[in-house]
Order: structure tokens, then C-alpha cells, then sequence
């Protein structure tokens, strides 16, 4: 048996954490490296997203005293 050394592209697989003026990679749930951000960097944001003290908000919709008649309905959908 021979050992072989290989490269496999992990690109698509690799998430990005922001924190504390990093970006922090990931492979799966291992930290594999770091990107160092710039003194004034900026991020772009699309429509329903803000940034804020390098936290990331996501803008939803949401009710906030839903209506009785629809809380208390079992599985089948009889209220």
C-alpha cells in the first residue's frame, strides 16, 4: 500500500465568521485560518441586512400577539 498526497478543493465548503475585526474560516466546525480586516473597513449589506458594532441583524416581520384563534390548533389544523 502506498500513502499518496493529495490537494481537494474545499472552497465552497469554507464559511466566513465576522469577529473582532477578523474574519474567522471555517471547515465544517474547525477553524482552519483568518482574514485580517483593515483599520475603516466597510461591509456591504443587501436589502434587509445591517451591520452594527460587527454584529450582523437581519430585518424580519414578525406579529407580536398573534391572534387566539389561530394558537391553540392541534395537528390536523382543528381549532
Amino acid at each position: 500500500m502506498v500513502l499518496k498526497q493529495q490537494k481537494i478543493d474545499v472552497t465552497d465548503r469554507v464559511v466566513g465568521k465576522l469577529k473582532n475585526g477578523e474574519i474567522e474560516l471555517y471547515l465544517e466546525n474547525e477553524k482552519i485560518g483568518n482574514i485580517q480586516l483593515p483599520n475603516g473597513y466597510s461591509i456591504q449589506m443587501d436589502h434587509h441586512f445591517e451591520t452594527d458594532e460587527q454584529k450582523i441583524f437581519q430585518h424580519v416581520t414578525t406579529t407580536e400577539h398573534p391572534q387566539a384563534r389561530y394558537t391553540d390548533c392541534d395537528e390536523s389544523g382543528w381549532c
